[in-house]
């Protein structure tokens, strides 16, 4: 189910976008590929077209029901900055953020350039909404360290980084205007392995800049075995949570009117 995950530095994930392309080394060994990739041709499934980029607009509007707060993962299967999504469409689900502002949503792409031009544009609206929290993919210097100077150049109340999988030593980050640092190691068949004084480099650097550090996993073919204990310890760290009070049924169910009409006109 959507409102249910077991990402460790999330509570839900949310998927108005299905089906992504490969285009960089972090996506070798994609998850959410291989997830989607089982139930091609499934009848009725939502991966019936397995990977294949597919709009899915009935759930636009799917966590302005959830009543409960939540740290919401946004298109965990997919990527909401591919050449292929209409602007409008981006524009749609940053309303429907915007709007349900007593989660808390976290919006990660590959796409950097892409997300930059729009949050000083289109979704300039969002931008520095701080439940709205804005992050690029790392996974090595050459492709992923551009992503973070993309990220810095837009205007954001929260960016974070998921350096994930982490494939080499990224030397010195530049962390100035990034609130939050997620590491972890590939897991599965063929995870390429991480090197423990990568990550301790990076949470080392995180602790100089005052910058929140979470430790998602070593990874490995066996990840459960594996653990995510870091040099005797697990780090859970997070930037501030903003949230609005909850709304009632009621008013929920008018600002999901509100949107609809939005959407329509």
């Amino acid at each position: 189910m959507s409102d249910q995950t077991s990402i460790e530095w999330t509570d839900a994930t949310w998927n108005p976008v299905r089906g992504c392309t490969k285009i960089s080394p972090g996506c070798t060994h994609c998850y959410a590929e291989t997830f989607a990739e089982r139930f091609r041709g499934v009848a009725g499934h939502p991966y019936e077209q397995g990977f294949d980029l597919r709009l899915v607009p009935e759930k636009l509007t799917e966590p302005l029901r959830w009543r409960a707060p939540r740290m919401v993962f946004v298109n965990s299967m997919s990527d909401l900055f591919q050449d292929e999504v209409s602007d409008d469409y981006i524009v749609s689900v940053a309303r429907v953020m915007q709007r349900a502002n007593w989660h808390t949503f976290q919006v990660l792409t590959k796409r950097s350039a892409r997300l930059a031009s729009l949050l000083q544009n289109e979704l300039r609206f969002a931008a520095e909404s701080r439940h709205i929290w804005w992050g690029v993919s790392v996974e090595n210097r050459k492709h992923g360290l551009p992503r973070v100077d993309d990220l810095r150049s837009a205007p954001a109340a929260v960016r974070f980084l998921s350096i994930e999988p982490l494939l080499e030593d990224l030397g010195n980050l530049d962390l100035s205007g990034v609130h939050w640092v997620i590491v972890g190691g590939e897991s599965g068949p063929g995870a390429r392995p991480m090197d423990p004084d990568w990550v301790l480099s990076i949470r080392d650097q995180c602790r100089v800049a005052r910058v929140p550090f979470f430790f998602k996993q070593w990874g490995g073919v066996r990840k459960a075995k594996t653990g995510r204990r870091l040099a005797g310890r697990t780090y859970d760290n997070f930037p501030r949570i903003d949230r609005a009070p909850i709304p009632s049924k009621d008013q929920r169910e008018h600002v999901e009117r509100t949107v609809f009409a939005l959407q329509a006109s």
